[in-house]
């Protein structure tokens, strides 16, 4: 069963039905709903054996109002014979269709003698299947499973049972695999409702003792003296937003205590992330102390050093990169500086995680992660500097269950405001038909001495046809606006090129940038106030989101030009007519989460999120903030889990398989 992923009994419990099949006995197919299931008892008729070849085998049936067929394809007919002897009373049941006014049933689910008919249950729950297994093999299989599981002491918060309506453990499993009606295999019904808490509780138990651990590792006072953010704020041309202040005391807060600070920083696009870290690493120095910001890519790395470099020159503060790019003397003297605590603030790609990377005083951590950090970085990160704070930015907003399952072992600040000065942008959908009219507008406002993003379509298949696509419409703009205003930057272009044909924009040279997603994150361009995006279909919401963030930096109005290509489909059409309607990005994210799930809205492959077989992060998000401070309450009522409770949810982690979880008990 490896497609479903079974290899023994508790990986059975724990597969549910997903739907079931109303076997109800009725008294004839007459009136019945058609096509759909039916169960009747019938007198078998005449047997009527295919005059040829591969042609229907067909036996008339009465019951008690009216006759119809069985029908089967490739069937041996001594088999029928003995099967559906003429004459004979039976139960027959499955999908029911008209066929030129006549009911059949092609190749029942069940034929039983009356007296074995006991067996074909009311409502019949169907499981998922993998090649090879029948529906019958996995019920038997789930009942014969269900005959191990034992009635365990009990985890959930007693109040919380109550309140909820849950059954125990094992009648919750027992219930959730012999439903009565359809109602039973809502999310909602009380017995997989208690089933989806368990495995969230389990979850959520293995990320609050890694930050119970992480919290009984020292940390470090670190308390600013407040004179470097002074001169910082006093240069700024505004006010910190409420949102920017109030995660600055949060982060200041946890500096200063003597555990480890593990937070998550979660800012829209154009919320004021930058400023926040810069006065968390300001903090770190002001006590005598280091800090380091990591970036994904090096061209993330760059745009932070760009963006820091005038608070750094304001506040007197060294600041220094360090890429894979650095190599020999270069490298050696930035390492060297960093030893003896001259670099103050270190700003970098991966490449500061090598070991041979050696800080004076680390303080301060700060991850901007796009979603490439799971748990066990940040434990990893931590090492780096014996006891230093860790701080993970993220520019994606993400539903709060999502949160909750991706960081649910730190604290989180939530910047919800937009700086003063940011204008919002202005977001129409255009017909591709219309694309002569969007070049048009594009050569008035380049006329004017204003900037644009051109942003070529996704092809799935290639890089290549992405390529092809990309030089296409640069040779067109070029060709419709003038030879030097037009700049192209792709994934296949050596690093070199892609840097300098995003500087020439970024200075000016260029009044035109064709791209393909490369700009999704990197170069903050203020004057760039024009945002075309073709075939915005083919992308996804949050992917939208992030490009449109590209502009309404500057000063002037912004807008961002949705192009399709009609007629546009269900999906492809509520995705744009959101982008449309809201520039709030934590709204946007919940739009896309219903629309796609969990796993492909942090995408799968480096979601870090946990594999969940019976709880819907969707459809449960409610039970997962539940299930985050039960775990919190139930570490600090009993930090050891010795107590009743406490052995009872070790349990939970070993059949929960939370590995990680049962090592930081006993490592704990």
């Amino acid at each position: 069963m490896a497609a479903l992923d079974i290899t023994r009994p508790r990986d059975l419990i724990f597969t549910l039905p997903y739907a079931g099949v109303d076997r109800r006995r009725r008294a004839t197919v007459q009136g019945a709903d058609l096509p759909g299931v039916v169960t009747v008892e019938v007198t078998v008729g005449q047997h009527r054996a295919p005059a040829r070849r591969g042609a229907a085998y067909r036996v008339v049936v009465e019951d008690a109002a009216t006759s119809f067929q069985l029908v089967y394809f490739h069937a041996r007919d001594e088999y029928l014979r003995r099967l559906l002897p003429t004459g004979a009373r039976r139960v027959v049941s499955g999908k029911v269709e008209l066929f030129d006014g006549i009911a059949q049933m092609v190749h029942p689910d069940h034929v039983l003698a009356p007296e074995e008919a006991g067996e074909i249950p009311g409502f019949e729950p169907v499981y998922p299947l993998t090649a090879g297994v029948t529906q019958r093999v996995m019920a038997k299989a789930a009942q014969a499973a269900l005959t191990r599981a034992l009635d365990l002491a009990e985890w959930v918060d007693p109040v919380q049972k109550a309140q909820a309506g849950w059954p125990d453990w094992a009648e919750a499993l027992r219930a959730a695999h012999a439903p009565e009606s359809a109602r039973d295999l809502a999310p909602a019904h009380p017995a997989r409702e208690r089933l989806a808490y368990d495995e969230l509780m389990a979850h959520q138990l293995t990320l609050a003792l890694a930050r119970a651990k992480l919290r009984r590792a020292k940390g470090r006072a670190t308390v600013g003296t407040g004179d470097l953010q002074a001169r910082v704020l006093a240069a700024l041309p505004y006010a910190p937003t409420g949102a920017q202040i109030r995660a600055i005391s949060e982060i200041a807060g946890d500096m200063a205590a003597p555990v480890r600070m593990n937070r998550l920083l979660q800012g829209d696009v154009g919320s004021g992330k930058t400023l926040v870290a810069f006065k968390a690493l300001l903090i770190a120095v002001e006590a005598g102390g280091q800090g380091v910001l990591m970036a994904p890519t090096e061209i993330l790395a760059r745009q932070h050093l760009q963006g820091l470099q005038p608070l750094a020159e304001t506040a007197g503060v060294v600041l220094e990169i360090l890429t894979g790019r650095d190599k020999g003397a270069v490298r050696r003297r930035k390492l060297e500086a960093l030893r003896r605590g001259e670099i103050q603030i270190l700003v970098g790609t991966h490449a500061v995680f090598q070991k041979d990377v050696e800080f004076a005083d680390l303080r301060l951590a700060i991850v901007d992660e796009q979603h490439r950090f799971g748990v066990r970085q940040r434990l990893e990160l931590g090492q780096k500097g014996a006891q230093a704070d860790v701080l993970v930015m993220t520019a994606t907003p993400i539903p709060r269950s999502l949160a909750l399952a991706q960081y649910g072992d730190m604290d989180v600040s939530v910047l919800d405001e937009k700086p003063p000065g940011r204008k919002p942008v202005k977001t129409a959908l255009v017909s591709l038909g219309r694309i002569d009219e969007v070049v048009d507008h594009l050569r008035r406002a380049i006329a004017e001495g204003r900037q644009a993003y051109w942003v070529c379509p996704l092809v799935e298949e290639s890089e290549v046809v992405d390529l092809a696509s990309a030089e296409d419409r640069f040779r067109r703009l070029r060709a419709a606006l003038g030879e030097g205003r037009v700049g192209l930057v792709h994934g296949q272009m050596p690093p070199e090129e892609k840097d300098a044909a995003m500087a020439a924009f970024q200075r000016g040279a260029t009044s035109v940038l064709v791209a393909t997603t490369v700009i999704e994150v990197g170069v903050d361009v203020p004057n760039a106030s024009i945002m075309v995006i073709e075939r915005a279909e083919s992308f996804g919401l949050a992917q939208l989101h992030q490009l449109r963030g590209r502009v309404g930096r500057g000063l002037a109005a912004s807008t961002c030009l949705l192009l399709y290509q009609p007629p546009l489909g269900e999906a492809g059409a509520r995705r744009l007519e959101t982008m449309r309607d809201t520039e709030d990005g934590f709204r946007i994210s919940e739009v896309d989460l219903a629309m796609r799930g969990a796993g492909d809205v942090i995408g799968t492959a480096q979601s870090g999120l946990p594999k969940f077989r019976i709880a819907d992060l969707e459809a449960q998000s409610a039970l997962m903030a539940v299930a985050q401070s039960d775990a919190r309450k139930l570490l600090s009522d009993d930090p050891e889990m010795t107590g009743p409770r406490g052995r009872a949810a070790r349990v939970l982690l070993w059949l929960m398989e939370q590995d990680q979880a049962i090592r930081l008990i006993s490592v704990g």
